[in-house]
């Protein structure tokens, strides 16, 4: 996961046995050090049960728990970065207003008919 200068990582259950980087047992959620606005997603009920039954939790993964639990978490548990690109794209984009539309109050008011200045025919 990542890419060169572009860190991203995943949160994962694995049996001390297995090599750091090998087979793991379940992927619990994804963490990006670089987002500033969400910066991971976590399965707080799947990472409460593995510490409950005697997982060891990194010291990275432990923080992330904790503001798991403090509701710091901006991404709903089980999301993707993919989703996240989704979200980010669907925003719509703030489109300047031209300055000559503003500042023609001809376009704006509405044209006068020409049988509007001759006079009523009364009968």
């Amino acid at each position: 996961m990542g890419a060169r200068n572009s860190p991203f990582y995943r949160v994962v259950v694995s049996d001390r046995r297995f090599a750091t980087s090998g087979r793991f047992i379940e992927s619990i959620g994804w963490y990006d050090p670089l987002k500033a606005d969400a910066p991971f997603s976590l399965n707080l009920e799947r990472a409460e049960y593995w510490l409950g039954v005697g997982a060891t939790a990194s010291p990275t993964v432990k923080s992330l728990v904790k503001k798991a639990r403090e509701g710091l978490s901006a991404v709903t548990p089980g999301a993707t970065r993919r989703d996240l690109r989704a979200v980010d794209s669907a925003k719509p984009k703030a489109k300047p207003v031209p300055a000559e539309a503003e500042a023609s109050p001809e376009a704006q008011a509405p044209a006068a008919s020409e049988d509007a200045s001759a006079p009523a025919a009364e009968g």
